[in-house]
């Protein structure tokens, strides 16, 4: 398995269902104050709820990811299930799917596990379209999908739908690429997205109100940079329009010995999306794309008080050093210069004590 079965979120342990949940599954499963929106789609026995158990663990067995337990960090208690399910035939896709008990919701642990589900799907599993498939009726879903990064896509007939029901909307997370060139369209929205990034306040390399020619300069640099060979870009792109979302680069050291390392620069997703969980979507897919490069370890630069640190952390990143005022913003706003690094292989090292 290339990646552990256990992910652990900021208050949620999600982990592979074993014999010993078999009852809270059912219990899960046949709570009829969950299914409001659709009473039909409720397992209509206990031996109903147990298939979809051994189903669960069987997918596991043989494709070694699957639907998770969602456990309680803190109280050490079951609040749901959650993850991704490979749909074959006329639709080849990943299915996301959550489930909160009823006691548990309105605490934000769908948006929470939904999330962690989404950015998993996107840097360890089969790279296929990653969807949620929801009733309009059911507002907090439909919620959660959107906060996970998801967009409406279209519409499906499920199989256990009523013969006058609305169908389901698929709702998709954005899609990643990796590219070194762009094509006018494509450049033309990353300049866009590069500015409007910039003049949000994010930390891109300039400061607000930048002009757009200075930009543009930085981003020909960048592109010189790919034509050579030495940095990757990796685009987050709208699964309903295609328009991009985010963007970030990965970039060569200055000499071989650095070769199994890559410098993150300008990680930035759209501003008008803020808190929706692109960030982690697009820094899921960069993980990815460095991972089939035969990266190693991944560095980035954070500016003090822009509150992105925290963000990196919940990537997997950690501070590897920092200089103190070596960022000047403004007369009298001087910001300290944050290196974060994180290791794709996970392995623990300790300091060479070598001087």
């Amino acid at each position: 398995m290339p990646f552990a079965p256990v992910v652990e979120t900021a208050r949620l342990t999600l982990r592979p269902p074993t014999v010993a949940d078999r009852d809270q599954w059912v219990a899960l499963h046949r709570d009829s104050r969950t299914y409001w929106h659709a009473p039909h789609a409720m397992a209509s026995t206990d031996e109903a709820a147990e298939e979809f158990f051994e189903a669960t663990r069987t997918h596991w067995d043989e494709r070694e990811f699957g639907f998770w337990v969602a456990q309680d960090r803190e109280a050490g208690s079951v609040v749901g299930v959650c993850g991704l399910k490979q749909i074959d035939g006329d639709a080849h896709f990943l299915n996301l799917y959550y489930r909160l008990g009823f006691d548990h919701q309105g605490r934000g642990f769908g948006k929470e596990m939904s999330r962690a589900s989404a950015a998993h799907a996107v840097e360890h599993l089969p790279e296929l379209p990653v969807r949620a498939l929801v009733k309009e009726i059911n507002t907090p879903s439909v919620k959660t999908a959107m906060g996970s990064g998801f967009e409406r896509v279209g519409t499906r007939v499920l199989h256990d739908d009523l013969p006058d029901e609305p169908p389901s909307t698929v709702f998709e997370a954005p899609r990643m690429e990796s590219v070194t060139s762009f094509d006018d369209a494509t450049r033309e929205q990353i300049l866009d997205l590069w500015i409007r990034t910039n003049d949000a306040g994010g930390a891109v390399g300039f400061t607000p109100g930048a002009p757009r020619a200075a930009v543009d300069a930085r981003l020909s640099a960048a592109e010189q940079d790919m034509s050579a060979g030495m940095r990757v870009a990796v685009l987050q792109r709208s699964a309903a329009n295609n328009r991009v979302l985010g963007l970030a680069f990965l970039s060569e050291g200055p000499n071989p010995i650095l070769s199994h390392g890559r410098w993150v620069y300008t990680v930035m997703t759209d501003p008008e999306a803020r808190g929706r969980n692109l960030g982690r979507l697009l820094m899921a897919g960069t993980h990815r794309v460095a991972r089939d490069l035969g990266v190693e370890i991944l560095t980035l630069g954070v500016r003090s008080g822009t509150g992105t640190t925290k963000f990196y952390e919940a990537c997997g990143y950690h501070e590897s050093g920092r200089v103190l005022g070596a960022i000047r913003v403004a007369h009298g706003d001087e910001r300290d210069d944050i290196t974060m690094t994180r290791r794709l292989d996970n392995l623990v090292r300790k300091p060479d004590p070598r001087n």
